[in-house]
């Protein structure tokens, strides 16, 4: 059943037309202007046959994307990513060893499941867009801007959406 979900899915695209990929860009960079952390979005809608055959998960595609996206590569360790999985239905968060000790598995948690109860009624968009509003709340309490300090470092990771 699984691999006809995905052979069937719909393209991420068509759920995130360039106007929304624009729109999510910009609620990324204006929250990131709270805080020291980098945020990427990524969406896929489906998994390829070699990764259905292997039994891949949308974990494991979600860690493989924050690695091809590089969002471990920051000055503070502090990115994350948002992903989506549009043929399993599943949203992962994978945030960096910097939010170990500062955000508990229930906030992460939290926001995934507001984000699963948008997308059930319809509202892709204004999903991900209340997704990142939450994300970047969570991560200026963890990560605050301090003007002039060390974590000065800038935009480090592109703001724009990646459709896998």
């Amino acid at each position: 059943m699984r691999i006809l979900k995905h052979l069937c899915a719909a393209s991420a695209r068509r759920r995130f037309p360039e106007a929304s990929l624009r729109r999510i860009a910009e609620a990324i960079a204006v929250g990131e202007a709270d805080h020291s952390g980098q945020l990427r979005f990524a969406v896929e809608a489906r998994l390829g046959w070699n990764e259905l055959i292997a039994g891949r998960d949308a974990r494991q595609a979600a860690h493989a994307a924050f690695a091809q996206l590089g969002v471990w590569d920051t000055a503070g360790n502090n990115g994350v990513l948002l992903y989506l999985l549009l043929a399993d239905h599943r949203i992962e968060i994978v945030a960096d060893r910097g939010y170990a000790r500062r955000v508990g598995d229930e906030r992460w948690q939290a926001v995934c499941e507001g984000i699963q109860q948008a997308l059930a009624a319809g509202e892709a968009e204004a999903a991900v867009l209340g997704g990142i509003a939450a994300l970047n709340q969570i991560m200026a309490e963890a990560f605050p801007r301090r003007a002039g300090g060390a974590d000065a470092a800038g935009n480090e990771l592109p703001d724009e959406p990646v459709l896998l």
